[in-house]
């Protein structure tokens, strides 16, 4: 079997947003991601899950220098992006790419189609000037899009369209990163199948790696080789797909799947229920983060941070328990 190569490599990132009070001082910090490590390697779709809030979003953003890191190492093919400057930011746009969660007001209202798309080319200075328009008509093309479309503007076109257009605008400069935010959470479900079977094949035809974000276990499922998944900013598990959903070790992503409907109507599934509510990520519990809704909660845990640890090949978990 061809060992795959590493595409990106993080080590203990961390982003923190600063809450400020009387005369812009620092009062606390909200931790978004705090201490995060995972790598990616060339080819391969890696899904990040977890409930809303828990920092998936902020994450992929950070990897990709959208937003700066507040510690930590991001490190793409050989290049650390942690402390880049505007220049080589914008350098770096033609091989890390994003397809946002909503796909409209990811777009400029004001510009048609195809000049949403040939402006990325121009930034990029991709191809000659007269053969960018082209250039955008045929990955057009690609997306399941019409040749009239690169005349319409955003709110012509249909959310599935749309969202057709956000990766297309993704793909035009020939990026080997792409992460997708949610891309199919905003639209309806017989769209949502149409883009993930679109994401697919883009993939296997161009050679992309996905960084994938969902709340949707059944969406990571059915696209991702691997999965992490975050909680309160951290993350405490991950394994490949079919390891993962066979055998869950962590108690929180047991918690997740538990809430995954089954697909037979007669199979009566037993649902865990967490206590409390989401913690709050300006002043996050100490010890483990999770012991404060996790039913085999000790004093350690309420104590100390667990580590990060491989029980089974490609399988990790943070807890005390396992």
């Amino acid at each position: 079997m061809e060992e795959k190569k590493l595409l990106l490599r993080a080590d203990n990132v961390k982003k923190y947003f600063p809450i400020t009070g009387l005369f812009g001082k620092v009062e606390n910090y909200v931790k978004a991601v705090d201490g995060v490590s995972l790598e990616l390697c060339k080819g391969e779709t890696y899904g990040l899950v977890g409930e809303t809030g828990c920092g998936k979003s902020t994450l992929g953003r950070t990897l990709i220098h959208l937003l700066p890191a507040t510690e930590g190492s991001v490190v793409l093919d050989g290049v650390e992006l942690t402390g880049l400057s505007a220049a080589e930011s914008r350098r770096l746009r033609s091989r890390v790419q994003m397809v946002f969660q909503d796909p409209y007001t990811s777009l400029n209202p004001r510009k048609r189609i195809g000049d949403i798309l040939t402006e990325a080319l121009d930034i990029q200075n991709i191809g000659a000037k007269g053969e960018r328009m082209d250039m955008a008509m045929e990955l057009m093309q690609q997306v399941g899009l019409l040749v009239e479309h690169y005349y319409r503007y955003p709110h012509e076109l249909s959310g599935g369209q749309r969202q057709r257009v956000g990766l297309a605008r993704a793909l035009i400069v020939n990026p080997e990163l792409v992460v997708c935010d949610e891309p199919v959470s905003a639209l309806d479900v017989s769209v949502q199948s149409q883009i993930l079977n679109l994401l697919v094949d883009m993939q296997k035809k161009r050679q992309l790696t996905y960084l994938f974000i969902s709340h949707d276990m059944s969406v990571i499922r059915y696209v991702s080789d691997r999965i992490g998944v975050m909680y309160l900013g951290h993350l405490v598990e991950e394994a490949d797909t079919a390891g993962l959903f066979a055998n869950p070790l962590h108690p929180y992503t047991r918690l997740l799947l538990s809430a995954v409907p089954s697909h037979d109507p007669h199979v009566k599934k037993q649902r865990t229920v967490p206590e409390g509510d989401l913690p709050s990520p300006i002043d996050p519990p100490s010890g483990c983060v999770f012991h404060t809704r996790c039913p085999k909660a000790c004093d350690r845990c309420k104590q100390e941070l667990p580590e990060m640890r491989e029980l089974e090949p490609g399988h990790k978990v943070a807890c005390h328990w396992i």
